[in-house]
């Protein structure tokens, strides 16, 4: 028998590339490969890429260089590129870095297979179509490997918002929403296999409208159903837009039990001009309404959000806008950003900020939003929390999972398993996770 081929991915950027990651290694597993976490063994290197950040191409062509020895000591070695930067680069990959034989687009892996065959012929293989056949269906049989407690499970990809900053509308092409039943089987399969926490996934996932029984269902629709599937103990999703957050969807989050109270509901700023400038349909004033929408439904949700500062023509009452929204919302988490230029999009024809007073205004709001992060935090000590367990921790009987509210806890001396969920009592408040007892 002969010896199995290895494959080795690097994954950049968001939690949709890490899911497209994991169908790519499921979708290549048919074609004899299995996963081994060093280049230097692999007779593939897939390199999984986002256009997100600025000089994401320049980094990948960076990374590529570093495979050039690799590859003239086993010119068997096939080299890939994958997802938004292969969908934005395309042939220019191949013609700027001659040792890579293969660039498909987030699209279209579930080609890999054919692409993969035509590199062993001594071809390239170039795929960034958007096609027509659902990927996602094209991906059965794959093999029923055992999974961890938690999974991503994507349901929607594409974005038809075009905000002024963003890739995704070039990169992932146009909102498209899987069918419902697919999604539920998917999520089953994923439960018979380990899972008990699923993640639904999708570029703006509560824009999602895929087809059910009865027509198009919304998101909430989907989570209903999910919250039907037995074994499967929490529900979660991201990445949220403020204009698709459905009246039924903010009442889930009051009345069904599996949906966590966490909601991640990016804003980018607190200045109307500049959410005007970004192509944000939103305002201040109606994202602040919406907050209190959900909080009234479910008071204990914890919010998370996304911030853009310095984004061209931001002046410091702009700026000062953001705190002021920032100080209002109180974020459990936020991710927070330096406006970086995306080449094709149209902030970067605009006139930039100054790079010291971008760095400035972020230091500022990254130092608000730990405080918050902080509060709220420390706020858990003494309340009883349900923990759902997924790994060892660093120190000698220690086991870490995540609490309703995504915080990280751990617990020590302990008699529990990866994958149970437990009951909690939060002893302390650390850095960036908290302590706790079985109860």
């Amino acid at each position: 028998m002969s010896e199995p081929k290895k494959l080795y991915i690097k994954t950049y950027g968001c939690q949709m590339n890490v899911y497209d990651s994991e169908r790519m290694s499921e979708t290549l597993g048919g074609q004899g490969y299995v996963e081994t976490q060093s280049p230097d063994d692999a007779d593939m290197i897939l390199l999984n890429t986002c256009h997100i950040r600025e000089k994401a191409a320049e980094k990948v062509y960076s990374e590529l260089g570093r495979f050039k020895g690799l590859k003239a000591e086993k010119p068997d070695l096939k080299i890939g590129v994958a997802g938004c930067v292969a969908q934005a680069e395309g042939e220019e990959i191949m013609r700027r870095q001659p040792l890579v034989d293969l660039v498909v687009g987030p699209q279209s892996y579930h080609r890999l297979p054919e692409m993969e065959a035509k590199t062993r012929t001594g071809a390239k293989a170039l795929d960034t179509d958007f096609p027509e056949e659902d990927k996602f269906e094209k991906l059965k049989n794959r093999p029923k490997a055992k999974r961890g407690p938690t999974a991503f499970l994507t349901v929607q990809e594409g974005c038809d918002k075009f905000c002024a900053f963003c890739v995704v509308p070039y990169t992932r092409g146009a909102e498209v929403s899987r069918p419902a039943d697919r999604i539920i089987r998917e999520a089953q399969d994923l439960v018979e296999r380990g899972v008990r926490e699923i993640t639904l996934l999708g570029q703006n996932v509560n824009a999602y409208h895929g087809a059910g029984a009865n027509g198009d269902m919304t998101l909430a629709g989907l989570i209903w159903e999910l919250n039907k599937v037995d074994g499967l103990e929490r529900i979660r999703f991201t990445t949220s837009h403020p204009n698709d957050m459905s009246d039924d969807l903010i009442e889930a989050h009051g009345t069904c039990e599996k949906l966590m109270p966490y909601l991640h509901l990016p804003v980018q700023s607190g200045s109307d001009r500049i959410l005007k400038r970004m192509n944000r349909s939103h305002t201040a004033e109606s994202y602040l309404r919406l907050i209190e929408r959900i909080r009234a439904a479910r008071p204990d949700i914890v919010m998370s959000g996304d911030f853009i500062v310095g984004f061209p023509e931001e002046t410091e009452e702009d700026f000062q806008a953001t705190m002021d929204l920032v100080e209002e919302v109180k974020y459990g988490y936020a991710y927070s950003f330096k406006y970086s230029t995306r080449p094709g999009t149209p902030a970067a024809e605009r006139p930039q900020v100054d790079p010291d007073a971008a760095d400035d205004r972020l230091q500022r709001l990254q130092a608000l939003i730990t405080r918050h992060q902080r509060e709220i935090q420390d706020a858990m000590v003494g309340r009883k929390v349900k923990v759902l367990f997924e790994k060892s921790g660093r120190l000698p009987g220690q086991m870490v999972g995540k609490s309703e509210y995504l915080h990280s806890v751990h617990v020590s001396d302990a008699d529990v398993a990866v994958g149970e969920l437990r009951g909690v009592e939060i002893t302390a408040s650390g850095a960036n996770s908290l302590a706790g007892a079985l109860i």
